[in-house]
């Protein structure tokens, strides 16, 4: 199953894999189906740039996007880990953001580049649990590239990137 991303600097097509991680598609697919995603934004650019991640010591590559301001998010959702899913974040990859374990609802980041630390194991978030990984880009990557190096100010994207809509393929 794909999922496109139509933003205003171009199209992000996603291949969601549902069978090694399917608590993660299937939100994903809630907050799709409610179109939530429709006019939201890609808010977030994190970069390896030394103003970007001030204090980290392990940094990463990533944008994070998620659902149009107003909109109520669906309960959190347990975490799939990556030793359990084997979709490991590598370039490209679509995962739930989260703060602490089975707290994902809505947010979303895609990695660019190898992103490692966002594993199971992984020293990018201290609870070492890492991220629920559940997709990856199949087209778009020069939009995600783009957005990427868009400016921001510290990691707030400015301005933010709008996402039309996001649509099954």
């Amino acid at each position: 199953m794909r999922a496109v991303f139509v933003t205003e600097l171009g199209e992000i097509e996603v291949e969601l894999d549902a069978k090694r991680a399917p608590v993660s598609v299937k939100n994903f697919l809630r907050y799709m189906t409610a179109k939530a995603y429709d006019g939201g934004t890609f808010y977030r650019t994190v970069t390896t740039t030394p103003d970007n991640q001030p204090g980290k010591t392990v940094k990463i590559n990533v944008i994070q996007g998620g659902v149009r301001e107003g909109f109520k998010a669906f309960p959190p959702i347990a975490l799939e880990r990556t030793n359990k899913t084997g979709i490991k974040h590598k370039d490209g990859v679509i995962s739930m953001a989260r703060d602490t374990p089975d707290s994902a609802t809505e947010a979303i980041f895609i990695c660019v580049g190898d992103q490692a630390e966002l594993d199971f194991g992984g020293k990018r978030n201290p609870d070492g649990q890492g991220f629920a990984a559940f997709g990856k880009v199949v087209r778009g990557m020069e939009v995600v590239r783009k957005i990427h190096k868009s400016h921001a100010e510290e990691q707030a994207l400015t301005p933010k990137i709008t996402i039309k809509k996001v649509v099954q393929k």
